[in-house]
């Protein structure tokens, strides 16, 4: 299946049936009253968040979405039926932004979540409505209620506790592959990973859900490289893991340069908590290691976790970091001498 997070889509709730001009017709009886029924009530246009998806790509094929007009009124005081929903299934995390494409209408958060966005038009009046003791034949009855209409932009902010960032080739897919059962494709060139990746592991009975997003370059804010449109993803996570390539010259510019891009995307990202760890450690000698952790940790102003994604070397202590980052965000206590979690699993 092909990953889209963000498509445009027109949408138009019913409009209300016309009322009905009617009079009573039956033998004996003469001269009887109005008898023309209500319009039906036009279809809502209904956002609904469905746990089974994952992208926007059914937006690709079909960008209009109408919802049915109500009935027109019947004689004998019948109304018409009011007409079905337009129910819109979209995933998890997608937010509603207006036609401008920065106004945000709505934010599905929740699996099962209903929206009723617009709703359809009232049907008309039949001419029994206008009946009084003035007017006891009336000939009126109204056209129905329009129903709303718009553009709208739907965007995709994955859901996930801990967004995994850093340079390309910096062994982010490396690392979901290892401590979850996501199959992301690797391999020893940038730009691997063109899509986001979501993997669940399991810290001390706790499930943690990581996010993979393709790896950011300098000036990805102005557009180069894949630019900075998959940042969204991970602004909705407790924290970040911040891969550093150990085998690079510049450890600590390749650390500024991500920081950096967090800073000029905004949106509160270069604030989050951020677990810092230097991949690939099982590549560079232990002098050049100890160079290299001790000019980034000076440089940060916080610890610098040494770690190997291929050996699974020092993953234990990124674990329980990324344990004791997303319980803090969920306002729970983290227990310095619980047991160890040793055996840390992909979440089945």
């Amino acid at each position: 299946m092909k990953f889209l997070d963000e498509a445009k889509i027109y949408l138009k709730s019913g409009n209300g049936g016309p009322g009905c001009v009617s009079f009573r017709r039956e033998k004996y009886i003469d001269n009887g009253g109005p008898n023309g029924g209500d319009g039906g009530r036009g279809g809502d246009v209904i956002f609904e968040v469905a746990g089974a998806l994952n992208t926007l790509i059914d937006f690709r094929y079909r960008q209009h979405f109408r919802a049915d007009n109500g009935q027109h009124g019947m004689g004998k005081d019948m109304h018409g039926a009011d007409a079905d929903s337009c129910i819109i299934k979209v995933p998890v995390g997608t937010v509603i932004l207006d036609e401008d494409g920065e106004t945000e209408l709505a934010d599905m958060t929740q699996e099962g979540q209903r929206l009723v966005f617009l709703k359809g038009g009232d049907g008309g009046f039949g001419n029994t409505h206008y009946k009084s003791a003035t007017n006891q034949a009336p000939r009126q009855s109204g056209p129905g209620w329009p129903g709303q209409e718009r553009w709208v932009w739907l965007r995709l902010k994955i859901i996930a506790d801990i967004g995994i960032i850093g340079l390309p080739n910096a062994g982010k897919s490396t690392f979901l592959a290892s401590c979850t059962h996501a199959k992301p494709k690797i391999a020893d060139y940038p730009f691997t990973t063109l899509v986001p990746n979501l993997g669940v592991t399991r810290v001390r009975d706790q499930e943690i859900v990581l996010a993979d997003i393709p790896g950011l370059i300098e000036g990805a804010h102005e557009g180069h490289g894949l630019g900075d449109r998959f940042l969204g993803h991970v602004e909705r996570t407790a924290g970040l893991l911040h891969l550093v390539d150990a085998t690079a010259e510049d450890v600590v510019h390749s650390w500024q340069s991500i920081r950096h891009e967090l800073e000029s995307y905004g949106h509160h990202l270069a604030s989050k908590s951020e677990i810092l760890a230097l991949n690939k450690i099982d590549a560079v000698t232990p002098e050049d290691l100890h160079d290299k952790l001790e000019a980034l940790e000076q440089a940060a102003g916080h610890k610098v976790f040494a770690m190997s994604a291929v050996s699974r070397q020092g993953e234990d202590d990124v674990m329980v970091a990324m344990l004791r980052t997303v319980l803090e965000h969920r306002g729970l206590a983290f227990v310095e001498n619980a047991p160890e979690p040793g055996n840390w699993e992909p979440a089945t």
